[in-house]
């Protein structure tokens, strides 16, 4: 089989797309790859606690490679820091690099350019899939995500700190996506069929952050999905148990 790491974000697509990868039997997945704030220590945009992502990476019995960066990273930075962090994956004859995208035609595009640089090739078993079915396909099949975080344009904070589940899917409003693909959630997945254990956790507190839109001409990076950053999002913390 062919080498692969996955883009590793804890929530359900990654797993849906680590599951999927298992079922086909063409890549062997060898590591997950995870993007870090290291100014509160948790996992980029999802918000979700590092204590937590390695609980999961334990349970789905595969090594956790970390790219660390801080809250407020340049773009020119993080290309910089992901183009060594990949390197490192390569050297160790990985040649394929998995993420769990749908649609988002531009974010493709700008992975697979960073990838060629260091001779990586991307692998996306979800793209173009059709989001509403996916996720019915991922409760079906014993998968188990709460939702962290919410775009507040989207979704208020009652849908934060939710179990992903077919009522949750029918309280969605129209306008958002099923998957939350333009970013209107994120998700921390604990239980499911790639697990051996389910992952202990309890949840804190919700809090919400607004983020600044960027002045014209400034870099900032969008790391693993499109943010609208003259938007307000709610974040359920969650607590690791022992």
């Amino acid at each position: 089989m062919k080498k692969a790491y996955l883009n590793w974000s804890s929530g359900k697509d990654a797993a849906f797309s680590l599951y999927k990868l298992k079922q086909e039997d063409d890549f062997e997945v060898v590591k997950l790859f995870t993007a870090i704030n290291t100014d509160v220590n948790r996992i980029s945009m999802h918000g979700v606690r590092v204590e937590l992502l390695k609980a999961q990476a334990k349970s789905l019995g595969l090594p956790l490679q970390l790219a660390k960066f801080s809250g407020n990273v340049s773009m020119e930075t993080y290309n910089e820091v992901m183009e060594t962090e990949t390197k490192k994956l390569k050297a160790e004859d990985i040649e394929f690099a998995c993420f769990g995208d749908i649609f988002l035609e531009d974010l493709k595009e700008y992975r697979d350019a960073q990838l060629a640089k260091v001779g990586l090739s991307g692998v996306y078993p979800l793209w173009k899939k059709d989001t509403k079915k996916l996720v019915e396909d991922f409760i079906e099949l014993g998968f188990k995500a709460i939702v962290v975080c919410t775009n507040a344009k989207y979704l208020d904070e009652s849908f934060c700190g939710r179990v992903i589940d077919h009522q949750f899917l029918e309280d969605l409003p129209k306008n958002v996506d099923p998957c939350g693909e333009n970013g209107e959630f994120h998700s921390f997945v604990f239980d499911g069929p790639i697990f051996s254990e389910a992952i202990n956790f309890e949840i804190g507190e919700k809090v919400h952050r607004t983020y600044q839109k960027a002045e014209e001409g400034e870099d900032n990076c969008f790391t693993d999905e499109e943010t609208n950053w003259d938007t307000g999002f709610w974040y359920c913390d969650l607590l690791d148990l022992p």
